[in-house]
């Protein structure tokens, strides 16, 4: 490999890195969005464990989207492989909300409501397993 292919490698990973940082923050807007107060705050200041782990499922589902698409499109040339993978990138960060939103529509109680609560409920493991699933399949539908 030479000085050129290295250089090209570099910007193509920083590419990739910054549509994946894109992803995660449509993600956690999405999040925001689906539940009650600043998600942020939730986890950072009140220490909400339920919303971490949502939220955490959540970034590992993207993030397996977007490797996903990286990987199996990166032979097509890198202009095709970004468009995959913001395609697909968007495209999971709006199933993990309308699964989330579905979830809490088919669960008693309110799953948003109990996303934010500072004491561990159950549930948030149910709703971070839907996050992970609903990748799962996304991830599953690019190879």
């Amino acid at each position: 490999m030479d000085l050129m292919d290295l250089t090209s490698h570099v910007g193509y990973a920083a590419a990739y890195a910054a549509v994946g940082i894109v992803m995660l923050g449509l993600g956690y807007l999405a999040l925001d969005v689906l539940t009650p107060g600043h998600l942020g705050r939730h986890i950072w200041v009140e220490r909400s464990v339920n919303a971490a782990v949502v939220l955490g499922a959540g970034f590992v589902g993207l993030g397996g989207i977007v490797f996903t698409a990286i990987w199996t499109n990166g032979e097509s040339g890198f202009g095709s492989a970004l468009v995959w993978t913001v395609v697909f990138g968007l495209l999971g960060v709006l199933l993990q909300a309308a699964a989330f939103r579905l979830l809490d529509l088919v669960t008693p109680g309110d799953m948003a409501a109990m996303v934010v609560e500072k004491a561990f409920h159950p549930a948030c493991v149910v709703a971070a397993a839907v996050q992970v699933a609903v990748s799962l399949v996304v991830t599953a539908s690019i190879a």
